[in-house]
């Protein structure tokens, strides 16, 4: 009893919010035994979302594939962000379960690697471009756009769920989250890293390929959009993840008092994103449609 009265005596002091004040819950609802949680329908939100502005970017002269191939699309890049996100995970994070191959099956055993996401992602694309004799490359400037959705919605639910918090700080905005310490000690008020990340992965790096998409002609300049998107996360993780606490499973280790696994997978993202942004004005072709707009010189 003695402990928890300490704790709140502490908070009080400080005046910094207390995450069970928020009244969020990891769960929407539970109806009989099936039970909708807000990861689940962030993944949902950023798929559907994404969709439809993938729709509106296909509207646009010299579209690299016809509004008849996004649903298409979507099945196969859906697929590449579950089994590419959950193989990342047990590759990046948690090697161990390759013991144990049923809990990776087991998706809400540990979670998902964005990094891996964005590798099968690729993978899914260029199968489906090749199967549909496409430009893979175009497609990929065409779904970066659309990414930033997921990010921002996948985020929150991150936020929502009280996981993948930050480091411990004063300042202001700083959160109580629970469970972040062992049991019998103070909860510090740490980072909100989640809403940071939701801030720059998802509306600033939105921003950013909507003002390229349309106020410029880089989607006439193949790789230069996927370019700008793997350079903006990279750098935007990179730097996040130093206010963001490192992954428990690496705690003491060179992941956790150097560099975190986050920005070593962010690196070679930043270095393939600079180099699409250099050599896209060498790839600047005439682009034919495909849906029946004008081409575009």
């Amino acid at each position: 009893m003695i402990l928890p009265i300490l704790a709140d005596a502490a908070y009080a002091g400080t005046g910094h919010i207390r995450f069970a004040d928020l009244g969020l819950h990891p769960d929407v609802f539970t109806l009989g035994f099936f039970t909708l949680r807000w990861y689940s329908l962030a993944y949902i939100a950023g798929i559907v979302v994404g969709w439809w502005y993938l729709l509106k970017l296909l509207a646009q002269p010299g579209a690299p594939m016809a509004r008849r191939h996004a649903d298409d699309l979507v099945f196969y890049a859906t697929l590449g962000i579950i089994l590419g996100g959950r193989i990342g995970y047990v590759l990046f994070y948690a090697p161990e379960m390759l013991s144990s191959p049923l809990r990776i099956l087991r998706l809400w055993d540990g979670g998902m690697s964005f990094h891996g996401g964005v590798i099968g992602t690729s993978l899914g694309i260029i199968w489906f471009a090749r199967k549909h004799k496409l430009n893979w490359l175009r497609i990929h400037d065409y779904v970066a756009c659309v990414v930033p959705f997921g990010l921002f919605f996948g985020r929150l639910a991150n936020f929502v769920n009280g996981e993948l918090w930050g480091k411990p700080s004063d300042v202001p905005w700083a959160i109580v989250f629970e469970r972040t310490v062992p049991t019998g000690f103070v909860e510090p008020a740490r980072h909100p890293s989640q809403l940071y990340e939701a801030g720059l992965e998802g509306i600033c790096l939105f921003l950013l390929l909507w003002f390229f998409f349309w106020r410029t002609k880089a989607r006439y300049q193949p790789g230069k959009l996927v370019g700008l998107f793997l350079l903006g996360y990279g750098v935007a993780r990179f730097i996040v993840e130093f206010f963001r606490e490192p992954d428990a499973q690496f705690a003491g280790t060179f992941f956790a008092n150097t560099i975190h696994m986050g920005q070593v997978l962010c690196i070679p993202m930043v270095l393939a994103g600079a180099f699409l942004i250099a050599t896209a004005p060498g790839r600047r072709q005439r682009i034919e449609p495909t849906a029946g707009l004008e081409s575009v010189a």
